[in-house]
């Protein structure tokens, strides 16, 4: 799929996006996309492209993905992101880029279609440990991040499987003013 170039795979999971109405994405080492600031969209794509000897169109990935973030604001569509505490603590970008990520978390969070969910770092996890990037669509389709690219799973029952993953993972998080709290710490520790 990004053979052709970051801006092509960028939209060719519009239609998929279009469609879903339920949206959840597990993140233990970056900000998923739907909630990317433009700044660390272009750095974390930048990074790619080199780390996958790529073509260079990033600034026309990065524009299409912004184009496709406009679900946020429009429809039915509900997006549930959950991050370990410590996503917030990897610099991508450089400080800068990332203060602006942070702020940004801070803003989306308030959307109505979004809730942000942060899993605190030093919890008692048991067998709940950070596992694999993943984004479930509806209960139709599962895509997990891979070094190399994506893995697409459409198996209903390994789908339920990081549904009660993402679950799970969900009853552990902080939201809201707790949540804020996190990202506000985050910022103070990039001065």
């Amino acid at each position: 799929m990004e053979q052709a170039g970051l801006r092509h795979a960028q939209e060719s999971v519009l239609p998929l996006w279009e469609r879903t109405r339920l949206f959840r994405a597990y993140s233990s080492w970056l900000v998923p996309g739907a909630v990317q600031a433009e700044g660390y969209t272009r750095a974390l794509l930048r990074a790619i492209a080199k780390r996958r000897k790529l073509p260079d169109d990033v600034e026309e990935a990065v524009a299409a993905r912004a184009d496709r973030l406009h679900l946020l604001h429009a429809g039915d569509h509900r997006f549930n992101v959950l991050i370990e505490e410590s996503v917030l603590r990897n610099v991508i970008g450089g400080s800068e880029v990332m203060a602006a990520q942070l702020g940004h978390l801070i803003t989306v969070a308030s959307l109505p279609s979004i809730s942000l969910g942060i899993i605190p770092m030093g919890l008692g996890r048991d067998a709940m440990h950070p596992v694999e990037d993943f984004w479930i669509y509806d209960d139709r389709q599962v895509n997990v991040e891979l070094v190399s690219g994506w893995l697409t799973i459409t198996q209903p029952r390994e789908i339920a499987m990081y549904a009660q993953t993402f679950a799970r993972m969900s009853d552990l998080a902080v939201r809201g003013v707790h949540a804020r709290k996190l990202i506000t710490a985050a910022i103070d520790a990039l001065q």
